[in-house]
């Protein structure tokens, strides 16, 4: 390719990365995004504005989402005293079975989640810490021990 040819193709892809972003204005001049890179110097790639994005959505609220008392309902009963120690799949499936829908079981989760409350929620024994066993001789022939480390020697038996 000629030198004016190349330039009039790297201005061409230059003004379409300002205007589509860098992937889009290489492959309508068909250009391959390396040689783009390639061929500009580093403060020029840094400089390239991104384009905006179309719309800005704010953030939805969900119409089935639960009120403050509905959330406050669960999570009282997964704090009460019978389902302390329980699941909240334990805990859903006992009260669908009592009659009693308050949330679902991914919801139950999530709210426990949201409040760092999703561990094991059952008390742990606590076990001392293993203590490795020494051998003390006050006097001979008191404590006996061995190597049990195996031996290579040629003719013995292991």
């Amino acid at each position: 390719m000629s030198t004016a040819i190349a330039a009039a193709v790297d201005d061409a892809v230059g003004e379409l990365v300002s205007l589509v972003g860098a992937k889009a204005g290489c492959a309508a001049v068909g250009v391959a995004r390396a040689s783009f890179y390639r061929a500009r110097p580093a403060s020029k790639a840094r400089a390239a504005p991104r384009p905006e994005p179309e719309q800005v959505r704010a953030p939805q609220v969900q119409p089935r989402a639960l009120s403050g008392a509905e959330r406050a309902a669960v999570l009282e009963v997964l704090h009460s005293e019978r389902f302390a120690d329980a699941a909240p799949a334990t805990v859903y499936a006992t009260l669908l079975d009592e009659g009693t829908y308050l949330a679902s079981e991914s919801t139950m989760y999530r709210l426990l989640r949201e409040r760092g409350e999703t561990g094991d929620r059952r008390r742990h024994a606590t076990h001392p810490a293993k203590v490795k066993p020494e051998l003390v001789a006050a006097s001979p022939n008191q404590a006996w021990s061995w190597d049990s480390a195996p031996r290579a020697r040629r003719g013995a038996l292991m």
